[in-house]
């Protein structure tokens, strides 16, 4: 009996001494507590379903980037006040606060005015015309004339 009592005294020392107080704090000390020099791991074909399941759901991410940045474009176009929807950058924001879309494009037509866009409206002097009139040349002449 003494002698596992001074074992045991003295693993309690030497655990002390070494600051580890009966636990381990690597993965060593939690292989032998399962009586398995091996580390756990997990079956091929488990780990298998979730790397393609997490690679679906990154695909599912790139796509609906994409479609949240055509969709910028398209609100973009929607205010008919950018020359090119794709000068103002893609910002998630804009998407859900119209107030927000609305002061980003005030915000970078007073910084570049000239990105404004340019639509001719009214009679620019060109195309069909709705009268034709016969056109007397020898009556402007004489006109002119006297």
């Amino acid at each position: 009996m003494a002698d596992v009592d001074d074992q045991e005294g003295q693993e309690e020392g030497q655990e002390a001494a070494d600051g580890s107080h009966g636990t381990s704090g690597t993965t060593e000390g939690t292989e032998a507590q399962n009586g398995s020099d091996e580390p756990e791991t997990f079956p091929r074909e488990y780990v298998e379903r979730l790397r393609r399941e997490a690679a679906g759901y990154r695909d599912r991410a790139r796509d609906r980037d994409a479609l949240a940045e055509r969709l910028h474009v398209v609100l973009v176009q929607q205010t008919g006040r950018l020359a090119d929807p794709t000068d103002l950058p893609y910002d998630a924001a804009h998407l859900d606060d119209e107030g927000a879309l609305t002061a980003a494009v005030d915000e970078l037509l007073a910084r570049k005015p000239h990105l404004t866009s340019r639509r001719p409206s009214g009679d620019v002097g060109q195309g069909a015309t709705g009268t034709s009139e016969d056109v007397d040349l020898a009556g402007m002449l004489r006109g002119l004339a006297g």
